[in-house]
């Protein structure tokens, strides 16, 4: 590859090794990947996208999509990687309750459009996140219980194919592609926008409750008993919290899909607990859906692991999570433990703990990393094996998101559709 081969190639602006700008723009969001590729691409529009595609296939280049890179792996090693922050459409049809957005559009955006209208889409807790990535993996929202996947919520995809030839894919034009990609991520085609579909949101509320660290078995129970019980349209999240320089802190996180008042009686249970550091429970706008966790907008080093489980162990309130800065048990079940439309598939596990270290010095990460494994072998009575493609970290592949059965169509998938490996998921399917 020569600079100016691929310059002559796409309108959009070209960095290489060696440029001003060039390590900004490859880095992921998650500050402890690295990603070592040859070149990156910010396409103009999605023609601009397909010229890059059709670049790569001749060069014998990969490519690989990404708007901010919150799921990055790092598997990168010599590819292009394309930037899409310009394909920010978003066209909101309220009557068909249908949303349009191109890839590089992140759910905050989304949000604050749709909310108006009393309709939001299945976002996750972070506004920051890209609609596009966080959906072709799956997509685990807050309103997952109710309704299932975020990728079971596509109507239509945009796509750029290993040829370079631009289509519109949806369940009757290509049913085999589209299944791959609900779900499946990205390695079988670029995609430069989505179609997907609304869900009614006239009012919503949640919020989070911190506690004193010494008030978590407590508010452990409480968090059992809720979820044993709670409608679909309830979602609740236990976390554990070890900041630097910070007493240790427990909280519950909440959304509730419904009228304010309904979802604080369901919820009663936490005024019980008592000795709250902090109460933010209340209405929710759709725009600021993100306010109820409060994630970080801004890059970091992280060194995140998820585990599915079959069950709650009461040692989960109370296990020294150091140097660990949180662990969280997210309520699963409802839609999302029925059978989906995509690759995705059922989550037949009621939890999902997520285990979240500090990446920033080699030292600390070795630690982090010894924690996480410490703590998944200690509840291994309890840890299902295998997790969701969309909280994969770099050390981990596809096949421990996949069964068997689904695994081997992705691959089947792949292997017809992109024979020359011209596009890089974050997780290819075929490793």
């Amino acid at each position: 590859m020569t600079s100016g081969d691929l310059r002559d190639a796409v309108r959009g602006r070209v960095l290489e090794r060696g440029d001003d700008g060039f390590d900004a723009a490859r880095r992921a969001w998650n500050l402890a990947v690295e990603q070592p590729v040859a070149a990156v691409v910010e396409a103009e529009d999605a023609e601009d996208a397909a010229a890059l595609v059709r670049y790569a296939r001749r060069s014998g280049l990969a490519v690989a999509a990404q708007a901010s890179g919150h799921d990055a792996s790092g598997d990168v090693d010599g590819v292009i990687l394309l930037r899409t922050g310009r394909l920010d459409g978003v066209r909101v049809q309220e009557r068909e309750r249908l949303a349009r957005v191109g890839a590089g559009v992140s759910w905050g955006r989304v949000l604050a459009e749709t909310g108006p209208y009393g309709l939001t889409g299945l976002a996750g807790s972070s506004p920051a996140v890209s609609v596009a990535g966080y959906t072709l993996g799956g997509g685990l929202s807050w309103f997952g219980r109710k309704y299932g996947w975020a990728s079971d919520s596509l109507r239509a995809l945009d796509i750029v194919d290993a040829d370079g030839e631009r289509h519109r894919v949806d369940e009757s034009s290509d049913p085999e592609l589209f299944w791959g990609l609900k779900g499946g991520g990205g390695d079988f085609a670029l995609v430069t926008s989505l179609e997907f579909e609304l869900r009614p949101a006239p009012s919503l509320y949640g919020g989070r409750v911190v506690w004193p660290g010494d008030r978590g078995a407590a508010v452990f129970e409480v968090f059992r008993e809720i979820t044993d019980g709670a409608p679909r349209e309830l979602t609740v999240w236990f976390n554990r919290f070890a900041f630097p320089g910070a007493p240790p802190m427990v909280a519950l996180d909440l959304a509730y899909l419904g009228d304010p008042r309904e979802g604080a009686d369901l919820v009663r249970r936490v005024d019980g607990v008592g000795g709250a550091i902090s109460d933010s429970r209340g209405p929710v706008p759709v725009a600021e859906l993100g306010s109820i966790t409060d994630e970080p907008t801004t890059p970091r080093a992280a060194l995140p692991r998820a585990e599915l489980l079959t069950g709650l162990d009461d040692g989960l309130a109370t296990e020294p999570i150091d140097p660990l800065i949180t662990i969280q048990i997210r309520h699963l079940g409802g839609a999302l433990a029925e059978p989906g439309s995509g690759a995705s598939g059922a989550l037949a596990e009621p939890y999902l703990l997520q285990m979240l270290g500090v990446g920033s010095k080699p030292d600390l990460a070795r630690e982090s990393r010894t924690a996480q494994a410490r703590i998944a072998e200690r509840f291994g009575a309890v840890v299902a094996g295998t997790k969701p493609y969309t909280l994969l970290t770099p050390e981990e592949t596809a096949a421990d998101a996949f069964p068997e059965p689904t695994l081997a169509r992705l691959r089947e998938l792949k292997r017809s559709r992109d024979p020359r490996n011209v596009f890089r998921a974050n997780h290819p399917v075929l490793k």
